[in-house]
C-alpha cells in the first residue's frame, strides 16, 4: 500500500500541491502537465485510501482536502525533496521550499530518534523482520511504476527509479537490511536474474552501490550502498513507519528498528536542521520555488 502511493510520480506530484493548499480538480490541472483520465484516477486512489477526504462546496464543486492519514505524510516528502536537493543535480524544474515556522529558516530535515532524540544514520539503526514480515513479503505486489509523460514532471527522478519499481524497491530494501551479493539478492527476494543485474546495473550507475570484491571470494562481487545510497535511509523509515501506522497488519509490524545508541525502539522523528527543534506538520511551511 506505502508504496503504491509514494512509489507514484503523479500521486507524490498531487501530495506536493495538496500540502501547498491545493484542493481542486482545476488548481492541480493548471499547475501540472496531467491528463483528465490520470488526475480523475489518481484523486479517486488517494480519497479511497483515505488520503484525501472529497467534500462538496457552495459552488458544487468538489474539494479535496488532506485527512490526518495524508498530512501524516509530510515526513516522506520532505525527505524525498530533501535527498532529490542534495543527491540529483538536475530537474525539470526547481523543488519546493521548505521553511520552519519556529525559527523562521529554510532548513533540510535530520532524521533522529524519537525516544531520545538524538540525530542518527543509517548504521546508528538495526532493522530485523517484525511478525508480519519476511524476505518474500518484503517485495511489493504488481507494477508500481509509473512513469511522468513529460519531462517537465519530472522532480522526482532518480526517487522514482529507486521505489518506483517492485524490484527497485525490494533490491534496495534489502541493501539496507544486509544483503551485499547478487545470489543474496536473487534467492532472499526471488528476483529473476536478469532484473537482479539490470537493477544492480542502474544503481551502481546512479552511485547508490559501489561494487567491491567479496571477502569471502576473490571472484564474487559484493554491492553495497554509498554515501548517497545511504542518504536515502530518511526516506525509506519514514515511509515505513507511516505505512505500520496507518495499515497495520493484524499480526504485528512487518519491520522492527532499534536504535542502537538508546536502545529503544526506533521510531523516526525529524528535526529542523538549522535550529535543532522537532518538527511538526503545522510548522513546516511549503514554499512554492520562486
Amino acid at each position: 500500500m506505502t508504496l503504491g502511493l509514494v512509489g507514484d510520480e503523479w500521486n507524490l506530484l498531487i501530495l506536493r500541491y495538496a500540502m501547498m493548499g491545493v484542493r481542486r480538480y482545476g488548481e492541480w490541472r493548471d499547475a501540472l502537465p496531467i491528463s483528465h483520465a490520470v488526475l480523475t484516477g489518481r484523486l479517486a486512489h488517494l480519497t479511497e485510501t483515505g488520503v484525501f477526504d472529497k467534500t462538496s462546496t457552495t459552488s458544487k464543486r468538489p474539494e479535496y482536502r488532506l485527512t490526518k492519514r495524508g498530512r501524516d505524510l509530510w515526513p516522506v516528502l520532505l525527505t524525498v525533496w530533501a535527498w532529490e536537493s542534495a543527491w540529483v543535480p538536475d530537474h525539470a524544474e526547481s523543488l519546493p521550499v521548505m521553511a520552519h515556522r519556529g525559527c523562521g529558516s529554510r532548513f533540510t530535515p535530520v532524521l533522529a530518534c524519537r525516544a531520545c532524540g538524538e540525530g542518527v544514520l543509517p548504521r546508528d539503526v538495526a532493522g530485523t523482520f517484525g511478525p508480519s514480515g519476511t524476505w518474500e513479503r518484503s517485495v511489493p505486489s504488481g507494477t508500481t511504476r509509473r512513469r511522468v509523460a513529460s519531462a517537465s514532471a519530472g522532480l522526482f527522478p532518480q526517487t522514482m527509479t529507486l521505489i518506483g519499481n517492485r524490484w527497485s524497491a525490494a533490491i534496495l530494501g534489502g541493501a539496507f537490511q544486509g544483503l551485499h551479493r547478487f545470489r543474496d539478492f536473487e534467492q532472499r527476494l526471488g528476483a529473476p536474474p536478469a532484473i537482479v543485474a539490470d537493477r544492480l546495473r542502474v544503481f551502481r550507475d546512479l552511485g547508490i552501490f559501489e561494487q567491491a570484491p567479496s571477502a569471502d571470494r576473490a571472484d564474487w562481487t559484493t554491492y553495497h550502498l554509498t554515501d548517497k545510497g545511504r542518504a536515502f535511509f530518511p526516506v525509506v523509515v519514514t515511509a515505513i513507519a507511516w505505512g505500520q501506522r496507518w495499515f497495520r497488519a493484524p499480526e504485528g509490524p512487518a519491520l522492527v528498528y532499534r536504535h542502537l545508541g538508546c536502545g529503544q525502539t526506533f521510531l523516526p522523528r525529524l528535526l529542523c536542521g538549522t535550529c535543532g527543534a522537532a518538527l511538526r506538520g503545522h510548522g513546516v511551511a511549503v514554499e512554492r520555488p520562486g
